[in-house]
């Protein structure tokens, strides 16, 4: 968290408000979130830089800057990244400010201090952690039921071992993975090679229209997730079966929870198989 819908909405909410923008300065608090280059280097680099358009890869935020510059940047599982008045005060757990030249900041807040900062070169995109091996968009034309089979029938893994595995597809977390498996039927611990034909169609139908309906409804805000202006998501009201351990299934049936490739999981006994 926050996983594909969340970091689109980051992306959307900040986009009319940064496009143009330039960077005067930089100030970094915890210099552990610099991945690339040094901290020094960062500043200096960074100042008077024009962001140009905003993209995102998987959970990865890209902001194109001038000089053939990327700005990568991963909110892992409690980042922040909010533009607010320079005047404001700075909360609790900020790590990075970018003061721009309509007298706004852009803020990098993060709790758990887990979250990524590369500047890198545009042709040099490798360099920024696991940007460069990310599987397709789920969302986009290369993601299609054809490659999800192809993936899915040559791995005995657990379903939910596959979901969350950035290199097969890009952007589902812990979240998505669990509504999409419901939507499905299909059991997180079912073995990949063993998903029949039908399965693996509700399964596609499944994952894409779990994050559309998350981006749509501005992402899952339980704990620490925001847009880029500082509000909540909505999808937390439409959730089934993630964080409902104990409740009760729209089947009956009690929800159950297990750790499953190493994340807790939450899955109906009755409706998933």
């Amino acid at each position: 968290m926050p996983e594909l819908p969340e970091v689109e909405t980051v992306r959307r909410s900040l986009e009319p408000l940064l496009i143009g923008r330039t960077i005067m300065a930089a100030h970094i608090y915890y210099g552990g979130i610099i991945k690339k280059p040094s901290p020094e280097e960062f500043v200096n680099d960074v100042k008077g830089l024009r962001i140009e358009a905003i993209g995102r890869r998987g959970k990865y935020l890209l902001l194109e800057l001038g000089g053939c510059r990327t700005l990568v940047i991963h909110l892992r599982m409690t980042g922040q990244l909010t533009i607010v008045a320079e005047e404001l005060p700075l909360p609790a757990h900020t790590h990075l400010v970018f003061v721009l030249d309509d007298g706004s900041e852009l803020r990098f807040n993060d709790v758990r201090k887990f979250g990524l900062v590369y500047l890198v070169s545009k042709d040099c995109l490798q360099e920024a952690g696991g940007l460069y091996t990310l599987g397709p968009e789920p969302l986009g034309d290369s993601f299609t039921e054809e490659y999800l089979k192809e993936k899915l029938l040559k791995k005995k893994v657990k379903l939910k071992a596959f979901l969350l595995d950035q290199t097969q597809i890009a952007g589902i977390g812990n979240i998505y993975a669990d509504e999409a498996m419901f939507r499905a039927g299909l059991h997180p611990e079912r073995v990949t090679a063993s998903l029949k034909t039908a399965e693996i169609t509700r399964l596609f139908q499944a994952i894409r229209s779990t994050l559309q309906e998350g981006v749509d409804f501005r992402g899952t805000s339980i704990r620490d997730y925001v847009d880029g202006q500082g509000e909540k998501g909505g999808f937390q009201d439409r959730l089934k079966v993630y964080g409902r351990a104990g409740k009760t299934c729209d089947c009956g049936v009690v929800l159950e929870k297990k750790t499953v490739a190493g994340r807790t999981t939450v899955y109906c006994p009755r409706c998933q198989i």
